[in-house]
């Protein structure tokens, strides 16, 4: 099994390099509210992790914050690299290559939020992404936001596909780990109660909880 989740590095590379533009170059719905509550909070410095091809890194950098921006496929960070640096952006976006099953490579208490759209439920099984919550938790200074998003049990693919353990299930070669409100209390410990929004998005359409918690 783990080689089957290991896989998918390789495959969301090979994904981005066929597609610079896998996901349309228009901000998400999630980081556009983002911003606003992060602006409205005052807080500028921003972790994103699974930043895909920068759709959302290159949104928040124009809208005056300064990104942190983790992805494990080269082709996309070189991607986000390259459309910063047409788009004068580049100075205000910090990227790098990593894998969110391993610690995340900032200090404690060093940034203001932590975004990321869709990460959550990708190939990580729950005891990885209660990990990751924590390492979120320890980089985020006190009162900091993490706000993420996650396809969940009500969407219509879950179930469908080859089961691949936990909630995962692998369709088209994508895995996804699809969540109920019990793995979301999960991961929010340590953190405020989470307020919690359902949302749907694209052509399924996917349906979705954005998930928005503070650091005590």
């Amino acid at each position: 099994m783990d080689d089957i989740l290991n896989a998918q590095r390789q495959h969301w590379d090979n994904s981005f390099g066929r597609n610079g533009d896998m996901f349309g170059g228009a901000a998400s719905a999630p980081a556009q509210w983002a911003a606003v509550r992060l602006q409205q909070e005052g807080k500028s410095q921003l972790l994103e992790l699974g930043a895909g091809q920068g759709r959302d890194t290159l949104f928040f950098a124009a809208n005056g914050f300064a990104v942190s921006a983790l992805d494990y496929s080269v082709s996309g960070i070189a991607a986000i690299n390259a459309k910063a640096e047409q788009n004068g952006l580049a100075s205000r976006i910090n990227l790098a290559c990593h894998d969110v099953r391993l610690p995340l490579p900032l200090a404690d208490n060093s940034v203001d939020a932590c975004f990321s759209h869709m990460l959550f439920c990708m190939a990580l099984t729950t005891a990885e992404l209660q990990q990751l919550s924590r390492e979120v938790l320890r980089v985020l200074r006190p009162g900091g936001l993490h706000i993420y998003t996650v396809r969940h049990t009500g969407d219509a693919d879950y179930g469908r596909g080859v089961h691949r353990g936990d909630d995962m299930y692998e369709n088209n070669g994508f895995i996804v780990h699809f969540f109920n409100r019990d793995k979301v209390a999960l991961l929010a410990q340590g953190y405020q109660s989470p307020e919690l929004e359902e949302f749907t998005e694209g052509r399924l359409p996917r349906r979705l909880f954005r998930v928005t918690q503070r650091k005590p």
